[in-house]
């Protein structure tokens, strides 16, 4: 096995970052991972709708999608540069639409998510919180490959290390250093996934926030182990003086804390239609319609699927 992985990590180590030029255009590795996270995520997304019976149309998946992609990457990159190199896009603020270069916020994305869910569940009339358990389901797709990606252009390196598996970055000098973006690939991508998805097809669906609860809370977790292999940002170094601490450990905190919160919330509260979790703005709802809106003509919601949320899906 170790072979296998020493293998793996060095054969990829030797991929061109650039798949190939045309003329100005360039086709990367990086900009070809997001993409395909997005369209995997989406088929993930579809099944997972038939499957939980929230009967959102073609159209609805796409407008979901597409918010998704906008709000998601646009925050996943002004959070790395606010977070982590802000000092540089203070001053060269145009390379912040250089995203084809790297530098995006896996924290970013979560919270351009969270602003994306809310944009599409008023756009959509969906439960929040059941959008946001459906989403996180595919989102390791995304880490996985995305974490690919930043190994093959030589970034996020690890700590230098002296086990066969290091690799020589160019960037960061001449000696072997864990190839930590593929552990998190590994564990943030591919075991994550897994986990979500034996949660996903569990016969009776999860009350609602549970499922999204638990991807932040592993994740926060996954990503502070990995945290101990990875060189910190050059520009930030160790924080506090501690010689151990990274902004990545100090991000993933709160999103383990808000990720417990809404698994205690989740179990305590059942599928309850009388207590639905509301957003800030969102008014206080009647008993009679606090679970799902109002049926409307135009409302994709199905009040009977979704209060039966606790019987045993085919």
């Amino acid at each position: 096995m170790a072979q296998i992985l020493e293998a793996i990590t060095h054969g990829l180590s030797r991929v061109n970052p650039t798949i190939f030029t045309l003329g100005p255009f360039s086709v990367r590795w990086y900009g070809v991972a997001y993409l395909l996270g997005f369209v995997i995520g989406y088929f993930i997304i579809r099944f997972l709708n038939k499957r939980w019976k929230m009967k959102m149309s073609g159209d609805d998946l796409l407008t979901l999608l597409l918010i998704l992609i906008v709000v998601c990457i646009v925050c996943a990159r002004l959070f790395y540069c606010v977070f982590y190199n802000p000092v540089y896009y203070l001053h060269n603020p145009l390379d912040v639409f250089k995203t084809w270069d790297g530098g995006m916020s896996f924290h970013g994305s979560i919270i351009g998510g969270v602003i994306a869910l809310a944009i599409a569940s008023r756009q959509l009339k969906q439960p929040f919180l059941r959008l946001a358990d459906l989403c996180v389901v595919a989102l390791p797709v995304g880490i996985f490959l995305g974490r690919i990606a930043n190994f093959i252009n030589g970034e996020l390196w690890g700590r230098v290390t002296k086990v066969p598996r290091g690799v020589v970055f160019p960037a960061a000098g001449p000696l072997p250093r864990h190839p930590s973006s593929l552990y998190e690939a590994a564990l943030e991508g591919l075991v994550l996934f897994i986990i979500m998805m034996a949660l996903a097809l569990r016969k009776r669906l999860w009350p609602r926030g549970f499922i999204a609860g638990m991807m932040m809370t592993i994740y926060g977790i996954f990503r502070i182990f990995c945290e101990f292999f990875r060189e910190p940002d050059v520009q930030l170094g160790f924080l506090m003086h501690t010689g151990w601490l990274t902004m990545g450990m100090l991000l993933s905190v709160p999103l383990i804390i808000v990720g417990v919160f809404f698994i205690v919330w989740a179990l305590k509260q059942g599928n309850d239609p009388v207590k639905p979790f509301r957003l800030p703005w969102q008014a206080k709802p009647s008993r009679k319609s606090a679970f799902l809106p109002a049926a409307t003509p135009g409302n994709k919601a199905d009040t009977n699927n979704e209060a039966k949320d606790q019987k045993p899906l085919k």
